[in-house]
């Protein structure tokens, strides 16, 4: 993370959400994919499972010793692959005038309901690779780009799209499943992010009703998908960004532990502060190395990511910092790669993402 853009940014606290019924169902197929390499897949994930269960408390000495052998071969630029990687290539590229695309696509994916696909965990054993653009043409959109995140495959399958909106107090996101439809009361409308007047913490909600005008027993307010923490650089001194992303534990079925607190006092962000932990998993982003040679901090992508950026990161569990829950990273000025694993989402991914577009002055 070498390059450090200091991106212009406020931030937002918007409380109030629309209740609206999103039944746009839209259907995007892709192929098959082999089914030997998928259950090998899941057989490993299902053994990593128990982590991001809430009472999940398995931890053994082969995982930690494999997070320090991949810490050491981590040693590759962050913006680059490794150097096995580019010899090879550079052979390839002297055999044939063309240069081979080194991103390997997204697995094939299938789904029938896009809204019932972004708020679902990633399949076990299956990353979910895909593309984030940013669209800053226009007058407004230099303050107010456009977001947009895609299936990394051939048909380049749609999944979000997502707005910073305008006149608020602090940064509040949009997030919706068509990109044409970027309103809060409109029927696509499937999140939102919202940060605090710093821009240093951020907390991503579902589109169910602000708490106040929830029913008593709570059962239409609004989920807290995760909270974003960004460490204060009060120093000033210069290095790759340190953030903590919070996430709602995943029960015995693998499904996620609804959190609708009534306030922001009994929120997502509170409790961590406070360390009240039951069902909530902590992140963290993965510890990038110095390299002398490059006079860099740099991690390994697998090919991923090919430019340096201080946006690039990596989110880990600190029971297996070999098991990438997310990773996202710049391949050209407005287009980024971002993949997730299970117990993660495509909307608290894409809405992870966000928040590290936004400008955070108390972080650079």
């Amino acid at each position: 993370m070498t390059a450090y853009n200091a991106g212009s940014g406020t931030d937002n606290d918007d409380e109030d959400d629309e209740d609206t019924s999103k039944k746009k169902t839209k259907k995007k197929t892709t192929k098959d994919s082999s089914p030997s390499s998928t259950t090998a897949n899941e057989k490993k994930s299902k053994s990593k499972a128990s982590m991001f269960q809430i009472n999940g408390d398995k931890d053994s000495k082969s995982k930690k010793k494999a997070a320090k052998s991949d810490s050491d071969e981590t040693k590759a630029e962050q913006s680059d692959d490794s150097d096995s990687e580019k010899e090879e290539k550079s052979k390839k590229k002297k055999g044939k005038g063309k240069k081979k695309k080194d991103r390997a696509p997204s697995p094939e994916i299938e789904f029938d309901n896009l809204e019932k696909f972004v708020i679902e965990p990633a399949p076990q054993g299956v990353t979910v690779k895909c593309r984030v653009t940013r669209d800053q043409r226009g007058m407004d959109k230099g303050f107010y780009p456009l977001y947009y995140i895609h299936l990394d495959n051939e048909k380049k399958t749609f999944l979000l799209a997502g707005r910073k909106r305008k006149k608020c107090a602090t940064s509040n996101y949009l997030i919706s499943i068509d990109s044409t439809d970027l309103s809060r009361g409109g029927e696509n409308f499937v999140g939102k992010l919202r940060s605090n007047l710093m821009g240093t913490k951020f907390t991503v909600f579902d589109n169910a009703l602000n708490p106040d005008r929830a029913l008593p027993d709570m059962s239409n307010a609004r989920q807290e998908m995760a909270g974003i923490v960004y460490e204060t650089n009060v120093l000033g001194m210069k290095g790759p960004r340190r953030m903590t992303v919070v996430i709602p534990g995943m029960d015995k079925n693998n499904d996620r532990v609804p959190l609708r607190p009534r306030s922001d006092l009994d929120g997502l962000l509170i409790r961590h502060q406070n360390r009240r932990m039951e069902n909530l998993i902590e992140l963290q982003n993965k510890t990038p190395v110095w390299n002398e040679d490059s006079s860099s901090h740099v991690l390994n992508f697998n090919g991923r990511v090919t430019q340096a950026s201080i946006k690039n990161f990596q989110i880990v569990h600190s029971k297996d910092l070999d098991y990438i829950v997310m990773q996202f990273g710049r391949i050209a000025d407005d287009i980024f790669t971002l993949d997730y694993n299970y117990p993660m989402c495509a909307l608290q991914a894409f809405a992870i993402a966000l928040s590290s577009f936004d400008g955070k002055i108390a972080c650079e």
